[in-house]
């Protein structure tokens, strides 16, 4: 039976190659963005690659048009089965040069939008006691950057919120399911969008993922829900640490994550950002560092083969003990 799915954010970016993936495998996909021009140009997309498409243009920030997009999607396809809660702003800049107002902004879509798009989703999971959401989170929902504040707080509250969530899942025998899905720097439109009060224009530090790895990393966690799927060495790095260095981990990123969020070039003054508005025109999955960025993950096939590569140690471990039991013997 092909899934019903809901992906926030899904007319660009990890959203956009998520869609397409789950498309190949048939999916009838609810997208929600705000951006008419791209949620089209997804949706056609979808139906060329043989799955379905109902496109509903919100803002998450917004609960009562996200519950009208859930509305939307179960009247043209039915229960949904998984809801992906990817949307997301930030501003490149200090701390000292934000304003409240830009603070809140990235709260109401980063933190609030996956809030209420938890919200509908259990509203039609709940009585069902089936379906699974998947929180789409970074390695910065670990340890914060400079530069970012807003966007890594509101990854932080995603965290906590989760958190508290299966928690309650657990305490209600509940058979719906949550994952989160950590990710590393990803080669999404979002550096040529995203608002900035810095001089140069914002780039991904190396290394840089490419989006379809993001969204091999969701498929996964679909398939496989397991409380945690990390993509990418670096987001384990980040995690570990923060466990075990934050201290250094401080003194790192102050030396080195501030001028390795930007590229040489100045940034145009004038250009416009997504934070309040989304930009016209049809953005796709890719953003202009396809020169660098990896279509591979090593620590995700990893994650994806270790029941295999478990039989595989335990396999050579009986090896090397029989051996040692001949060179006694």
């Amino acid at each position: 039976m092909c899934q019903v799915v809901v992906i926030t954010g899904g007319s660009a970016g990890i959203g956009r190659a998520t869609a397409r993936l789950l498309a190949a495998r048939g999916a009838r996909i609810g997208l929600i963005a705000r951006g008419r021009d791209g949620l089209e140009a997804a949706g056609r997309e979808i139906e060329a690659l043989g799955g379905q498409a109902v496109v509903v243009p919100a803002d998450v920030a917004d609960a009562e048009a996200v519950e009208r997009a859930a509305e939307r999607t179960e009247e043209a396809f039915g229960p949904i089965d998984v809801w992906i809660n990817n949307a997301m702003v930030s501003v490149f800049s200090p701390i000292r040069d934000m304003t409240a107002r830009e603070f809140r902004r990235v709260t109401e879509v980063t933190y609030l939008g996956v809030v209420h798009g938890t919200q509908a989703a259990l509203r039609r999971m709940l009585p069902r006691d089936r379906g699974l959401i998947v929180q789409v989170s970074s390695a910065l929902a670990y340890r914060a950057i400079p530069i970012q504040s807003a966007y890594c707080a509101a990854k932080h509250a995603v965290l906590g919120f989760t958190d508290a969530l299966r928690c309650e899942l657990l305490h209600d025998r509940s058979h719906v399911k949550v994952t989160m899905v950590h990710l590393p720097a990803v080669n999404t439109p979002q550096f040529g969008w995203v608002a900035n009060h810095l001089s140069h224009r914002p780039a991904p530090p190396d290394p840089l993922y490419q989006p379809e790895v993001a969204a091999r990393g969701i498929a996964f966690a679909i398939d496989n829900p397991r409380r945690d799927v990390y993509v990418g060495s670096t987001t384990v790095a980040a995690l570990y640490a923060q466990r075990f260095l934050p201290g250094l981990t401080d003194r790192y990123l102050a030396r080195n994550a501030w001028e390795g969020q930007f590229a040489h070039e100045l940034d145009d003054p004038g250009r416009p950002s997504n934070l309040w508005e989304p930009l016209p025109g049809d953005h796709g999955a890719h953003g202009r560092f396809d020169d660098r960025a990896i279509e591979r993950s090593t620590q995700l096939w990893m994650t994806t083969h270790r029941q295999g590569l478990a039989v595989a140690a335990g396999g050579l471990a009986g090896l090397f003990l029989l051996l040692a039991a001949r060179h006694r013997g």
